[in-house]
């Protein structure tokens, strides 16, 4: 069968497998998932991130037999192999934990550099094949052996992953473009990949088409130019020709207008079923899923069968290995739906954690990832379309105020004012933005609005205080490069930075390494450091709030307008005049220990600090 071509294969391969009574899964190769469905069939398990679990159910009888914890923010999950042992990408503790899914035992826990989020398995569970976001990097684990086997650089801030039947090569995507890699396993190097638009963004996942040369991608497109400086995100599912040669092409099918241009936001997760034949596609922000049919003609690929509504922010679809059911996880309602593939009915609901999350965060990360009224007016944004998760989306947009590149909301408790302009002294002035031109939403405040800088609108609306404090709930993660303490380089750097020679630390002071802290609007201190003048557009600088520095090693590009591509750039190429710190007079060596320790931050946790000192802190 060596020269026969592998979608004849696959399907001569499915047949086969069909007519023995094997399990189809098997067949159909693994994506990364939130939830997954063990080849028998027979236990489901998802992991929960709020919670810090990985919650174990029985099909048969849709009881939770175990809830298990397994570190913070575990993120993809898999069974190994044919088993019912299970590996988790625990993406806050960085490492890939594997446990048994009908004991509950951890019977291992292996390290990675930073941030895993997407794994599969091999079908015979000898190796598990991961994704870091950060640096983007492709593991492969030896299961047995419990290590790191081989580790390949593939693109940046790498998420989704995808093995194909053959177990011949595997997919990648990149986060923040949505490009596919294809990797070659056995000579374990990057065989081909597949670009996108410029615009292509925020793509979690991917699955492989289990008898066709088809993967599908759900992603976001952001659109930062537009009309009056808005600027637009829409949600499509591009489906890549991963056939190698000349013939390979991307097709972008946008689903805003996939169902009578009913509007969808937050592409999470598709699914395909293991027959092939059945596509779901499903919409975190606006809480529903397409149900389509694979059409086979290269041309419109896609065909509506229906629409679900699903419960509040779903981020995983799973079709059983037989095809007769699909599940859907509902992150903020902590449950799991069984739907009938047939009638498209609801066959039960199973919690699979309890809310770990405080009342007031609850209610705010509800409206956070919404894209509904009162939030939004026109179903297409949420707040998470440009954080998603907290973190930036990597896009300098061209706000109605200027160029303006999205920070991360890490910290933001500690170091308000808000916006680069330090406009927004308080997160619940964000009410503007939710009944501005660009979220059209009805506001969380019943009456009139005060101004930003004004009088408060902390304490007025009891639902914009809860989104106020899930957005003041983000805390900072110890840089990787610093787990092992500072590098001799870093330690340099440190001198460098706090030294009068460079007198970075003269803004970017305390354990915060900034000088933007709660105070009142009269207060609030802004610096001129060169670049208010970058752009035509720019209507409130030159002068600038002081970001925060803690994190910076994976948040480029950087300053207000994101023309820093490295903080190399920061510190030469953007550094006018020597404004943004005295860093002229240094030597390349002197530059290269300076972004070693910029890389470190933070090297210990900085809130231990700032609570010593008796720095103010918003909790809501």
């Amino acid at each position: 069968m060596r020269n026969v071509p592998r979608p004849l294969l696959a399907v001569l391969l499915f047949c086969l497998f069909c007519l023995l009574g094997l399990p189809v899964k098997l067949l159909a190769g693994p994506s990364n998932s939130l939830m997954d469905v063990s080849a028998d069939g027979k236990l489901l398990a998802c992991s929960n991130r709020d919670s810090g679990t990985v919650t174990v159910v029985d099909l048969a009888s849709h009881q939770v037999l175990r809830e298990v914890t397994v570190g913070k923010k575990p993120e993809g999950i898999t069974f190994v192999g044919a088993s019912h042992s299970l590996a988790v990408a625990v993406y806050g503790d960085d490492q890939v934990v594997i446990l048994d899914g009908d004991s509950g035992k951890i019977q291992d826990q292996v390290k990675v550099f930073d941030e895993p989020y997407g794994v599969v398995s091999s079908r015979d569970g000898k190796q598990l094949f991961v994704t870091l976001d950060y640096p983007g990097q492709l593991l492969e684990i030896d299961v047995e052996k419990g290590k790191v086997s081989r580790t390949l650089s593939v693109g940046r801030f790498v998420r989704g992953i995808s093995l194909f039947p053959d177990e011949k090569r595997l997919l990648v995507t990149e986060f923040y473009t949505a490009r596919v890699f294809s990797v070659d396993l056995e000579g374990w190097k990057t065989a081909d990949q597949w670009d996108g638009s410029i615009s292509d963004n925020l793509c979690r996942q991917i699955t492989i088409h289990p008898t066709r040369e088809k993967a599908y991608i759900p992603h976001i497109r952001s659109k930062i130019t537009g009309m009056h400086g808005l600027g637009s995100i829409f949600p499509y599912v591009t489906i890549v020709d991963t056939g190698a040669g000349e013939g390979k092409r991307r097709k972008r099918i946008p689903m805003d207008s996939f169902l009578n241009n009913l509007v969808t936001a937050s592409p999470w997760e598709v699914a395909v079923s293991a027959d092939g034949k059945q596509f779901y596609a499903l919409f975190s922000s606006t809480n529903d899923m397409f149900v389509c049919e694979v059409i086979d003609d290269d041309y419109r690929e896609l065909g509506y069968r229906a629409r679900l509504q699903l419960g509040n922010n779903p981020r995983a679809v799973k079709v059983a290995p037989d095809g007769k059911r699909f599940y859907v996880y509902n992150a903020l309602d902590f449950n799991v739906v069984g739907y009938d593939a047939v009638t498209l009915k609801p066959l039960g609901t199973v919690t699979v954690t309890q809310n770990p999350l405080s009342e007031d965060v609850h209610k705010g990360k509800i409206l956070f990832y919404s894209a509904l009224q009162p939030m939004v007016g026109r179903r297409w944004i949420s707040c998470s379309s440009c954080h998603p998760d907290g973190d930036p989306d990597g896009r300098t947009w061209h706000n109605p105020e200027g160029l303006r590149n999205t920070q991360s909301l890490a910290g933001l408790s500690w170091t308000h004012p808000v916006h680069w302009s330090a406009d927004r002294d308080e997160v619940q002035d964000f009410e503007h933005t939710i009944r501005g031109p660009l979220m059209q939403g009805r506001g969380l405040i019943s009456g009139p609005l005060n101004a930003s800088l004004g009088d408060l609108n902390g304490g007025v609306s009891d639902r914009l205080d809860a989104l106020a404090a899930y957005t003041n709930s983000h805390t900072f993660s110890i840089s990787p490069h610093s787990k092992q303490g500072l590098s001799d380089a870093a330690r340099r750097g440190r001198d460098l930075f706090f030294s009068e020679k460079t007198g970075c630390a003269e803004c970017h002071a305390g354990p915060l390494y900034s000088d933007s802290v709660p105070r009142e609007a009269a207060q609030i201190v802004r610096h001129d450091v060169g670049t208010g003048n970058d752009d035509v557009g720019e209507k409130m600088g030159p002068a600038y709030d002081t970001p925060t520095l803690l994190g910076v090693y994976r948040t480029a590009p950087y300053l207000h307008h994101g023309t820093a591509a490295t903080l190399m750039d920061v510190l030469t190429t953007t550094n006018r005049e020597d404004r943004h710190g005295h860093t002229s007079q240094l030597k390349k060596g002197q530059l290269e220990d300076l972004v070693e320790f910029l890389r470190a931050l933070p090297y210990q946790d900085p809130e231990v600090e700032a609570r010593q000192l008796g720095l103010k802190q918003v909790l809501k």
